[in-house]
C-alpha cells in the first residue's frame, strides 16, 4: 500500500478535477486494485479544519507514513519571500511543502503551475510564484536544483494545463507497485513514456503540415502551425495518442496546441496577440520552427513545399 497526500497551492484546481476523471486506471481502481491510500485530497478528503493540520503534523512526526506527496498549483513565495499570500492549515503553504518534501518517499508535481510556475509566474509575478524544482526552463524552483526525495528521485513533473488524468494515475501506479525505477525521465523531469513524442504525432492535420497548407482557427482543413500559433511540432506530449476522454484533442477539433507541457508555457509571456497567432519575422517566416530542425533548412523546405502541387484528395478529406 502507498499513502498519498495531495495538496493544492495557488491558482489551480484543474488538475484535481482532471485526476478524478481518469479512466486507465480510474481513481477507484487506484484504491481497490493498486493499493493507494489517499491520506487527503482537496476534493475527496474527509478531514477538515484542525483535522487536516493534525494529519500533516502526524506525517512530519513520523506517526503517519507518506509515500507520495502530490502537489498542484504554483508555489507562492510572496510577498517578500514570506509565503503569506497562500495560507493552508494555519501556515504558509510553502512551509508545509518544505517540510513535507523532506519526509516524502516521492514528490510528484502536477500541472504547469507546480512544475515550472505556469501563468502565475509570468512577469512581473507579484505573487513570487515558481515551480517545485523548475522556474520556467531554469532548474531550481522552490526546492532547489539538488533536491531528491527519500526514494532517490528529483521531483517527478507531470505538466499540462491541466495534466491528462491518465498521465497522473499511471505514474502513481508505477510508484505504488515499485516500478517507478523503470520510468525514464527527461531533462525537465517529465516521464518519457508520455513526453517523448510530439503533439503533432497523431494529429489529423499532419499531412497538411507536411504540404505546408495554411489553416485557420475553428475551421476544417489546413495546418494551424502557420497562422494561429499551434505549437504541436515543438511540444512533447501524448495528447493525440492518449486522447482526452478517449475521444479527441485540441488539434483534432482544429484548436491550436498551446504548448502547455513545455517549460516555456505560457509562451511569449502572454504578450498581446501572441496566443492564437504565429509569431513571425518579416511577416512570413515563423520565429520558431519544429524541434530538431534548423531555421534555414526549414525555411528552404517550406518554400519548396509551398510551390509544389498539393494532394487535392487528401486536402479535401481533411475538411
Amino acid at each position: 500500500m502507498a499513502n498519498v497526500l495531495w495538496l493544492q497551492g495557488g491558482a489551480c484546481s484543474g488538475n484535481t478535477m482532471s485526476f478524478l476523471n481518469a479512466e486507465e486506471p480510474t481513481v477507484v481502481e487506484l484504491i481497490t486494485d493498486f493499493g493507494l491510500n489517499i491520506l487527503w485530497h482537496p476534493t475527496t478528503g474527509l478531514q477538515i479544519g484542525d483535522q487536516v493540520q493534525d494529519l500533516l503534523k502526524d506525517i512530519l512526526d513520523g506517526k503517519v507514513q507518506m509515500d507520495i506527496l502530490v502537489y498542484e498549483g504554483s508555489l507562492i513565495q510572496g510577498p517578500n519571500g514570506t509565503g503569506t499570500m497562500n495560507y493552508f492549515a494555519d501556515r504558509p503553504m510553502m512551509d508545509w511543502i518544505k517540510e513535507l518534501s523532506e519526509v516524502a518517499g516521492y514528490v510528484v508535481a502536477i500541472g504547469d503551475c507546480a512544475t515550472w510556475g505556469g501563468i502565475p509566474a509570468v512577469p512581473p509575478n507579484p505573487s513570487e510564484s515558481t515551480g517545485l524544482q523548475f522556474h520556467k526552463k531554469a532548474k531550481g524552483g522552490f526546492l532547489g536544483a539538488d533536491y531528491v526525495s527519500k526514494g532517490g528521485l528529483p521531483v517527478i513533473n507531470i505538466p499540462g494545463c491541466p495534466a491528462h488524468p491518465d498521465w497522473i494515475t499511471q505514474i502513481l501506479v508505477a510508484i505504488a507497485v515499485g516500478r517507478i525505477g523503470d520510468v525514464l525521465i527527461d531533462e525537465y523531469h517529465r516521464p518519457k513514456t508520455f513526453f517523448t513524442n510530439f503533439v503533432q504525432d497523431g494529429c489529423t492535420n499532419v499531412t497538411n503540415f507536411a504540404q505546408k497548407v495554411d489553416g485557420g482557427f475553428g475551421r476544417r482543413g489546413g495546418c494551424l502551425f502557420y497562422e494561429v500559433g499551434c505549437r504541436g511540432p515543438m511540444t512533447r506530449a501524448s495528447c493525440n495518442n492518449i486522447l482526452w476522454n478517449r475521444q479527441s484533442s485540441k488539434t483534432r477539433t482544429n484548436h491550436p496546441c498551446l504548448g502547455c507541457t513545455e517549460p516555456g508555457f505560457p509562451h511569449n509571456d502572454l504578450q498581446k496577440g501572441s496566443v492564437f497567432k504565429t509569431m513571425k519575422y518579416l511577416g512570413f517566416l515563423p520565429k520558431e520552427v519544429p524541434t530538431g530542425r534548423t531555421k534555414l533548412a526549414y525555411y528552404m523546405e517550406a518554400g519548396f513545399q509551398k510551390v509544389m502541387p498539393k494532394n487535392s484528395r487528401i486536402m479535401e478529406a481533411s475538411k
